[in-house]
């Protein structure tokens, strides 16, 4: 693997910043800065190593690789007591893996729950789509990020 020069340190700057060169069809660089562009907010430095640590979580994830925090987003309807009880039930169960939990009332009849899990991959997979798969969530998601 051909390795590139050390970039000198910058305030702010990354330590121990490496530049490389890639090569890809022009076309998709040319999609890609058009992406970039309607985002108004990354150069290709900044969205590449977006992609790249996106890559290593999802990696990560699909592993099974150590401990890691995602987020379980629920909608469900406000006045459905027993979906109410099995999701108390469900997040008694999480134990240790729950760090929180946000309850907002959405509308006069749904309620949205934002659950933030951390622990193993696989175990937090598991637990989300246990609480993912309760009788009366109107949907819900599970979103997987590093710990």
């Amino acid at each position: 693997m051909k390795r590139g020069r050390k970039k000198s340190a910058r305030v702010g700057a990354e330590p121990d910043l490496i530049r490389f060169g890639i090569s890809i069809p022009a076309d998709l660089l040319k999609k890609f800065d058009q992406n970039l562009a309607q985002k108004q907010k990354q150069n290709r430095s900044d969205a590449i190593r977006d992609l790249i640590r996106d890559r290593l979580v999802q990696d990560a994830w699909t592993e099974g690789k150590g401990e890691q925090t995602a987020t379980v987003t629920l909608v469900y309807e406000a006045h459905n007591a027993d979906v109410q009880r099995r999701l108390a039930e469900a997040k008694r169960s999480l134990g240790q893996h729950l760090l929180s939990a946000l309850q907002v009332r959405i509308s006069s009849t749904q309620e949205l729950e934002v659950l933030a899990l951390r622990g193993q991959a696989s175990t937090v997979r598991n637990q989300a789509e246990n609480v993912l798969g309760i009788k009366g969530i109107l949907h819900g998601k599970l979103v997987m990020t590093g710990a």
